[in-house]
């Protein structure tokens, strides 16, 4: 491995270490990418929700998690529309101010602003900008072939970038790394689900979030030293109501969001940066592991509302979400201007009504900064939970 990009974290205790991780996540100058470009690497930037990071690893590109930044779009604003949601317009906000240098950027057709973000954003930088195109009927017969194709599509422009070809044996390995990546998460969220007192949601949420901004080899470190010391914590249990928060496949909330949840409830599971989540068993190493890697998305992946397979009704998926985190309620936002998401919550509320099932229905934006009302709404919500 090279020299890593992140090292504040190291030799601390757990309380610093956090710390490090969660300013490295607020920080909208993206330093971790600037050290590794220092270094001599390349980066390909890919946009929500789901993107195999395994293929640019296995060229050495470093692949970075595209998921806005709060900041104002004062340069991108004239680039879109205006009534969009925030996400497409700071993503390409930290490019347009350099602090953020891409090789490569993938875009995903997951909405109708999406569809077009690939071609904004290669008018405006001289790297190629493309689309992956993933199956929009993946319960075809044919939707693992497809994709295994596509994803080969996907690598022939990743080599030509990295200038190097990705073998078989690299693909491999890289799966691996990324398996045991999976595996941490998992094990985060499990303790987010039994012992939540024990790691504070806007922790949770940092952990996970840098693994989209350090190479995956860094990020199983860092998960492989904190989660012991998150599990040896002693933390007492408090008289809280366990909640799911459902709406952040995309566009995030603000970190002071999830943190002034932490402060009411235990969030207990959510789709928090999803996509870096999406995979949720290991993928095979071996056989073909294109066809591997292009079989785990169709056949052992999660659900978002940009994914339409009858396999997985999201409603269901989410009952069962609920269930498995042993939920007492649900926050079901979603980000302004975002029609998938606001889709969704009719979808979502629907099946909650019918099972008697408790939610609060909120939208939330990137940008926001104030929070003192969304506060005294959720206490209350979950006041009279508590008290009933």
């Amino acid at each position: 491995m090279s020299r890593p990009v992140f090292s504040e974290w190291r030799d601390q205790p757990l309380e610093e270490a956090l710390y490090h991780c969660r300013e490295l996540v607020e920080d909208p100058g993206y330093p971790t990418v600037k050290r590794w470009r220092e270094a001599g690497g390349k980066v390909v930037g890919h946009f929500q929700v789901y993107f195999p990071e395994e293929i640019a690893h296995a060229a050495g590109l470093l692949p970075v998690k595209i998921r806005g930044t709060p900041v104002e779009p004062t340069r991108a604003d004239s680039h879109f529309g205006s009534y969009l949601c925030s996400i497409m317009k700071t993503s390409l906000e930290v490019v347009l101010q350099g602090e953020l240098e891409l090789d490569l950027f993938v875009s995903h057709p997951i909405c109708d602003a999406a569809r077009n973000l690939a071609a904004i954003w290669g008018r405006n930088f001289d790297y190629p900008c493309q689309i992956l195109y993933l199956p929009q009927n993946p319960n075809s017969a044919h939707s693992v072939t497809y994709l295994t194709d596509e994803y080969r599509r996907l690598a022939r422009l990743v080599e030509e970038v990295a200038g190097r070809a990705i073998t078989d044996d690299d693909l491999r390995r890289s799966i691996a790394v990324f398996n045991e990546n999976r595996a941490l998460l998992r094990e985060l969220y499990d303790i987010k689900r039994e012992t939540p007192w024990l790691v504070t949601a806007e922790d949770a949420y940092a952990l996970v979030a840098v693994g989209g901004m350090v190479p995956r080899e860094e990020h199983n470190e860092l998960l492989r030293t904190v989660l012991p010391a998150i599990r040896a914590g002693r933390a007492k249990e408090q008289d809280r109501i366990r909640v799911v928060f459902e709406g952040a496949f995309c566009e995030q909330p603000p970190l002071d969001l999830i943190r002034m949840l932490g402060r009411t409830c235990y969030v207990v599971d959510d789709d928090f940066l999803i996509g870096l989540r999406y995979l949720l068993e290991d993928v095979p190493t071996d056989g073909d592991p294109w066809h591997g890697l292009a079989e785990s998305y169709i056949e052992r992946s999660s659900y978002s509302p940009v994914q339409h397979d009858l396999n997985k009704p999201k409603e269901e998926m989410l009952a069962r979400r609920i269930e498995t985190a042993r939920a007492d309620a649900v926050i079901v936002a979603a980000a302004k201007m975002c029609e998938p998401g606001l889709e969704e919550q009719v979808a979502y509320t629907h099946m909650l009504d019918e099972k008697g099932i408790p939610y609060f229905v909120s939208e939330f934006e990137e940008n926001m900064t104030s929070f003192e009302h969304l506060e005294m709404q959720v206490e209350t919500f979950l006041e009279n939970l508590l008290f009933a």
